[in-house]
C-alpha cells in the first residue's frame, strides 16, 4: 500500500482529498437537513461531531502504523511547507485559479446569506443551492491546500476575524483581503518556525496555534 501511494502523482492527491472531503461535507449537510433546509448552527455542531469521529479513526491508524510512516504523518498533520517544490505550487495553483474566482464572484450571495435564511429567501435567494455551491468551493480550496501544506490550524479562523476589523463585514472586500492576510500569516509562521529552533524547523501548524490561541482568548475577553 505504501509503495502504491508513493507512485501516485502529486496532481492526483488533491482529487483524492477533495473526494473524501466532499463525501464528508455531504454527509454533514444531509444530517443537518431538517424541515426542508439546514442551518449554520446544525452544520457546525454536526461537523464537530464528525471531526471527533474521524479524529478517532486517524488516531487508530497512527497507533497501529509503521513508526517511520507515523512520524511523517505527524509532521504533515502539524502542518508544514518544508520541502515544498514548484510542483506543489502548480498543483495548488490549478485549483486556486479555478475555484478562487468562483468564491470572489459569490461575494454578493454571501452578503445575502449573512442576513439569515428567512431574509435571504425573502430577497429571492436560493439559499440551499447557494449554500451547496459555496460548500463545494470551500471544500475544494481547503482540500487542495491541505494536500500541499497539511492541516495548518487557526489561519482560516484568525485571518477572517482580523480582516473583518480592517475592511468591515462586506464580502467584496473581506474575501480577497482575507486570502492575502492568510497567506501573509502563513509566511510569517514559516519564518518564525525556521528561526525559533534553528537549525531545525518548527511545523507551521504549531506556530499558528501559538499565535491563534491567544488571539481567540482576546476575542472572548472582549465579547464578555
Amino acid at each position: 500500500m505504501i509503495v502504491w501511494l508513493e507512485e501516485v502523482p502529486l496532481s492526483a492527491l488533491p482529487w483524492a482529498a477533495f473526494g473524501g472531503a466532499l463525501a464528508t461535507a455531504l454527509a454533514i449537510y444531509l444530517l443537518a437537513w431538517r424541515d426542508g433546509g439546514s442551518t449554520p448552527m446544525r452544520l457546525i455542531l454536526i461537523g464537530v461531531a464528525f471531526a471527533s469521529a474521524l479524529g478517532g479513526v486517524m488516531t487508530f491508524m497512527l497507533v497501529f502504523g509503521d513508526i517511520d510512516d507515523v512520524q511523517q504523518a505527524y509532521i504533515w498533520l502539524a502542518g508544514s511547507v518544508y520541502g515544498s517544490t514548484w510542483n506543489d505550487v502548480h498543483t495548488l495553483g490549478a485549483w486556486v485559479l479555478v475555484l478562487l474566482p468562483v468564491a470572489l464572484f459569490s461575494a454578493r450571495q454571501l452578503n445575502t446569506l449573512a442576513l439569515g435564511d428567512e431574509i435571504a429567501r425573502g430577497l429571492g435567494a436560493a439559499v440551499e443551492r447557494q449554500r451547496l455551491l459555496l460548500l463545494a468551493v470551500s471544500v475544494g480550496l481547503a482540500s487542495a491546500a491541505v494536500t500541499v501544506a497539511g492541516t495548518v490550524g487557526f489561519v482560516g479562523l484568525v485571518a477572517p476575524h482580523i480582516t473583518r476589523r480592517l475592511v468591515g463585514p462586506s464580502h467584496e472586500g473581506l474575501l480577497p483581503v482575507t486570502a492575502l492576510l492568510g497567506g501573509a500569516l502563513l509566511v510569517l509562521a514559516d519564518l518564525l518556525g525556521r528561526w525559533i529552533i534553528a537549525p531545525s524547523e518548527l511545523p507551521i501548524g504549531i506556530v499558528t496555534a501559538l499565535i491563534g490561541a491567544p488571539y481567540f482568548l482576546f476575542l472572548l475577553s472582549r465579547a464578555r
